[in-house]
């Protein structure tokens, strides 16, 4: 035993050490293949093309509030495939496949930090099930996404996800935004929980501009990282603790506030723009799309499962039913995605008149 194991092994439970796998030696063992990289890079282009108006669909970023169950997962993904096929030409489907979830205190922090769902934080378990389902999801041909919470795991997913959001929580941390600029897809802030806007114009503003600050290379080594700004960072407007800002007015009274152009904005129907009520996302989504033309939005975000609503997690929990927020159950997303493709195509119709 070494000086360094000893020292280590004699540490006090709070200070213990685990290794984990590094990066490359993650990406090594769960390889992406060249045909799905070259996939994820035109799903990105994509992307970047509907935030800056080129392409006219609209982004739904549609899924679990969180990945607990990877059977459940791959089923809902199957059928997300299969929708896309029918509304392809006015929306671009990309899945929600969140691995890590912020607490306002305490609780269960998502399925990279604890995959079995009893507080054992087998967190190298987490890592290499993630990027195992994450790698699964690809191959059906989604576009996947998640939200950028612990910096330091981003350099395990960083060549898988299509598009990343960073919370209302983290909108205001200045290594959020750096770590944001470095990332090789589009990123969304969110405003704060209190209804703050400029929080998340700022960190736009910071992510889109060049840093150099200590990050964790693909070794696991603390290094310099040099990024050269996220040229497609985005507005979230999620609503706040006291009311919504999805409607056409309030879109209105920002930009009325904020005489510069806006970036691009996409609206998570959920959160404080549903009083966190499910339910309530489809009312949202469709005042969304009947005033697209007012407020050229160009995506949003769904909260969807395979069962409506959520479940606490225990010994005997329903299949495919959320763990964290409550969620619409499948066949009330895809009756609303494809009533979605239905208004819009009329729209365009009505336009071309």
């Amino acid at each position: 035993m070494n000086a360094l194991t000893s020292a280590v092994n004699n540490m006090p439970n709070s200070q213990k050490e685990l290794t984990l796998t590094l990066p490359h030696q993650l990406k090594a063992q769960f390889p992406l293949s060249h045909k799905l990289a070259q996939q994820i890079a035109e799903q990105r282009q994509t992307i970047e093309d509907i935030l800056d108006g080129t392409d006219p669909r609209l982004m739904v970023i549609v899924g679990p509030c969180s990945i607990h169950d990877p059977i459940a997962v791959l089923e809902y993904a199957q059928k997300l495939q299969q929708l896309q096929n029918q509304v392809a030409d006015q929306i671009f489907l990309v899945m929600r496949a969140y691995i890590e979830k912020p607490r306002t205190t305490i609780g269960w922090k998502g399925f990279l930090y604890d995959p079995d769902l009893d507080g054992s934080a087998h967190i190298q378990l987490g890592l290499e099930k993630s990027r195992d389902l994450y790698l699964k999801l690809i191959a059906l041909g989604l576009p996947i996404a998640s939200e950028i919470l612990n910096p330091m795991v981003t350099a395990y997913f960083d060549d898988l996800l299509a598009w990343g959001a960073i919370g209302a929580r983290t909108s205001e941390s200045q290594i959020h935004r750096e770590i944001s600029s470095h990332m090789p897809y589009s990123l969304g802030f969110k405003n704060g929980t209190d209804g703050s806007i400029q929080i998340a114009l700022d960190a736009i503003k910071s992510a889109t501009h060049a840093h150099q600050f200590i990050g964790m290379g693909q070794s696991g080594l603390p290094c310099i990282l040099e990024s050269t700004g996220n040229r497609k960072a985005h507005l979230i407007l999620r609503g706040a603790n006291e009311g919504s800002n999805y409607q056409a007015a309030e879109i209105e009274k920002i930009k009325a506030k904020n005489p510069a152009e806006l970036p691009a904005l996409v609206i998570d129907c959920s959160h404080g723009n549903s009083d966190k009520k499910p339910l309530l996302q489809i009312d949202v989504l469709r005042t969304i799309v009947a005033e697209r033309t007012q407020t050229q939005v160009r995506g949003v975000m769904l909260e969807s499962h395979l069962v409506d609503g959520q479940q606490k997690i225990s010994t005997n929990m329903h299949y495919g039913q959320s763990v964290t927020d409550g969620c619409l159950g499948w066949s009330k997303t895809a009756q609303l995605l494809l009533e979605t493709a239905d208004t819009l195509r009329l729209g365009t119709v009505k336009r071309r008149a």
